[in-house]
C-alpha cells in the first residue's frame, strides 16, 4: 500500500486527536484498495449496502440526498483524509449518495480490517468515533446555514469554514485554497439558484473580500468574512482539547 494513502488518514485525524504510536503503526498497517474517479461519480448510493469505508486521499467529494421529484441538496462537502461513509460500519443501508466533486484518489478499506483496528486499538477506535461527532456538528451548523442565514452571510459562512478545515490539513496558502466547484454544485450546498450563487459571489468580489480565479479561492478580508458569517470555528473541533 502506498504510504501517503495512510498519511492522508493520519494527517486528519490529528488535528482532532491525540493518537499514539500505536495508533499510527495500526493505521499504516491497514490495508487500503486504491481506486481513481473522475468528478461527478457516485462512490457508493443511496440504498447501497458497502462491505467497506471510504477514505478521500486526494480531491473532495460531497454527501447529497435527492428528492422525487429530482432536486438535490449537497448535505456536506469532504476533503482530504477524511471518511465521509465511517457510518456504513453500523449502519448496514446507505440513506445518502456520496458523490466525487472532483477527480478523486480514494481508499477503500474493509469493514472488518476498520472493526479489527478498533478492537485492538481502542484509542483509534475513539478518535474515529470522535470524527463522526465532529461530523455532526457540522452537519448541525449547515442546517442552520441553509435554514437561516441570508444568502450572502451563508456562502461567507461555507467559503470561511471550507478554508479553516482545508488550512488545518495544510492544503492552504495565505487565504488561498483550491476547490473546483461549478456553480451549480456550489449553489446545492447553498439551497440557491444558480443566478442567485452567481449574485452572491459577485457581490463578495465586489466587496473586496473574496477573488475567484478559476478553481481557487482567496479570502481577501478573513476577519471581515467572519464577521459577515456570523463564523464561530467551536463547531469544528480543531484541537484535541475542543
Amino acid at each position: 500500500m502506498p504510504a501517503n494513502l495512510a498519511s492522508a488518514l493520519i494527517t486528519k485525524l490529528t488535528v482532532s486527536n491525540n493518537l499514539d504510536a500505536a495508533d499510527i503503526r495500526a493505521i499504516h498497517g491497514l490495508r487500503i484498495r486504491e481506486r481513481h474517479l473522475n468528478a461527478g461519480e457516485v462512490i457508493v448510493a443511496d440504498g447501497d449496502r458497502p462491505s467497506d469505508c471510504c477514505l478521500i486521499v486526494e480531491g473532495f467529494a460531497f454527501r447529497s440526498k435527492t428528492t422525487s421529484d429530482g432536486e438535490r441538496q449537497v448535505l456536506s462537502i469532504h476533503i482530504p483524509g477524511e471518511i465521509p461513509d465511517l457510518q456504513s460500519l453500523h449502519l448496514k443501508v446507505m440513506d445518502h449518495d456520496l458523490v466525487t466533486v472532483t477527480r478523486c484518489r480514494l481508499g477503500f478499506i474493509a469493514h472488518d480490517e476498520l472493526r479489527e483496528a478498533n478492537r485492538q486499538h481502542p484509542n483509534l477506535a475513539s478518535a474515529l468515533w470522535r470524527e463522526t461527532l465532529i461530523d455532526g456538528a457540522i452537519f448541525r451548523e449547515w442546517i442552520v446555514n441553509v435554514g437561516r442565514r441570508e444568502a450572502t452571510p451563508r456562502m461567507a459562512h461555507l467559503l470561511i469554514e471550507l478554508h479553516r478545515r482545508l488550512k488545518a490539513i495544510g492544503h492552504t496558502n495565505d487565504g488561498e485554497f483550491g476547490l473546483p466547484i461549478t456553480q451549480t454544485d456550489l449553489g446545492d450546498c447553498l439551497g440557491l439558484s444558480v443566478v442567485h450563487t452567481n449574485r452572491v459571489l459577485q457581490n463578495l468580489r465586489k466587496e473586496g473580500l473574496v477573488s475567484v480565479s478559476r478553481s481557487e479561492f482567496h479570502i481577501l478580508k478573513p476577519e471581515e468574512m467572519e464577521r459577515l458569517a456570523g463564523f464561530d470555528p467551536t463547531y469544528l473541533h480543531l484541537s484535541p482539547s475542543t
